[in-house]
């Protein structure tokens, strides 16, 4: 008869063989799903590589960096919010959020064309744009589906749906692409509006998650920083930023980041990208000069990781920094990836950007604005169903 230390024994090694089989299990699952899931993306090829490490200052010959490293988080712990400066709301709003109907239409062409001249921007929410200048329409970072996540049953989900659809958006002449994170870049969007867009510009390594998703390496252009192409007489400069990148648990660093200038005879326009607050602003408004119009991230923040995204005090003195005419805040109101109020990061960026005498739009969503008129968009139409700040 077996003693009952042998047998605690035997017993013992069968669960820990039992354990390790489902370790390697679910080991074996999470490779075959890293490496098969479309949404994660694709991955840089060893040309590839090369290549970024002979344009790019920022890449190591594995991952990009930024201007000035830093620790992504930040063991700090969140203050108690201070009355004057913080929402107290909850990060969702218990409403639905008024939208409008875009109009992409011009008086001047029926065509969905605007003169040369002429200047609209279309916000979504959150970061996703689309701008009309040049007689060209230009995407950037649309993201449109319910859920932000690589899988649709878990995520941040939504306040409400998009005033528009893929198959309401005009032709798209570029696609512009700031990053490869979910809730800028989309990989239902891209798979579907593919047949509408002749173009697409992105940073060094994102249009390998394209490529994999079926659009064309002939259309896609990347960009590492301080490039410039030219597109039908519009100047594209894809330029620094300070954040991050990444799809995957093992991919982190592995395609670059970046914020847009917009130029041509007309007017010179800036797209922040997400960023944190670096002494990049300066060195882009040294080699750009002022901007007529800057859409400056403001959402998102947070004392944890108090570098990658700017807080919108900080979005503001950004927005001084490179001269912007007029400023509108973006990346809030559609999606919440923080913990402050749902309205905190548009209320802090009114109340700074008034004592720096900066001029804000804040169009509703899917309203078509334009900066001729920006006293005709700005509005604050979030304060409807809700008190702005609760003292």
């Amino acid at each position: 008869m077996l003693s009952t230390s042998t047998l605690r024994k035997k017993s013992l090694r069968h669960l820990m063989r039992r354990f390790l089989h489902f370790l390697a299990v679910v080991s074996l699952f999470a490779f075959v799903f890293l490496k098969t899931w479309k949404p994660f993306g694709g991955k840089a090829s060893k040309t590839d590589r090369k290549n970024y490490a002979e344009r790019a200052e920022n890449f190591d010959g594995k991952k990009f960096h930024n201007i000035e490293e830093f620790p992504t988080l930040s063991m700090q712990k969140n203050p108690a919010p201070d009355p004057l400066t913080f929402s107290k709301k909850n990060p969702r709003p218990d409403f639905d959020f008024p939208a409008k109907i875009p109009d992409f239409m011009s008086q001047e062409d029926k065509n969905n064309r605007l003169p040369p001249e002429k200047f609209r921007v279309t916000w979504f929410g959150h970061s996703s744009l689309l701008l009309q200048m040049h007689d060209l329409n230009i995407l950037i970072d649309p993201v449109f589906s319910e859920m932000i996540s690589p899988v649709s049953f878990v995520g941040s989900k939504r306040f409400s749906k998009p005033p528009v659809s893929v198959a309401d958006l005009p032709e798209i002449d570029i696609l512009l692409q700031s990053h490869d994170h979910y809730d800028h870049l989309d990989y239902d969007v891209i798979r579907e509006i593919d047949k509408k867009v002749k173009k697409y510009i992105v940073p060094l390594g994102v249009e390998n998650h394209l490529e994999r998703w079926g659009v064309k390496s002939s259309k896609i252009t990347n960009m590492a920083w301080w490039e410039e192409i030219d597109v039908d007489g519009l100047m594209i400069a894809c330029t620094p930023a300070q954040h991050f990148s990444g799809r995957h648990l093992t991919d982190n660093m592995a395609t670059l980041w970046c914020s847009w200038v917009l130029k041509d005879e007309f007017y010179q326009i800036f797209e922040s990208g997400d960023s944190g607050f670096g002494s990049h602003w300066q060195k882009i408004h040294d080699k750009y000069g002022d901007f007529d119009f800057a859409m400056m991230e403001c959402g998102q923040y947070d004392v944890q990781w108090p570098r990658v995204h700017s807080f919108p005090e900080q979005s503001v003195e950004a927005a001084r920094i490179l001269g912007a005419k007029i400023a509108m805040p973006i990346h809030w109101g559609a999606i919440i990836l923080s913990r402050h109020g749902w309205d905190d990061p548009v209320e802090r960026f009114l109340l700074a950007a008034e004592k720096e005498e900066i001029t804000v739009m804040t169009p509703y969503i899917g309203q078509t604005a334009n900066i001729e008129t920006p006293m005709l968009f700005t509005e604050r139409w979030w304060r409807r169903n809700s008190l702005t700040l609760m003292r």
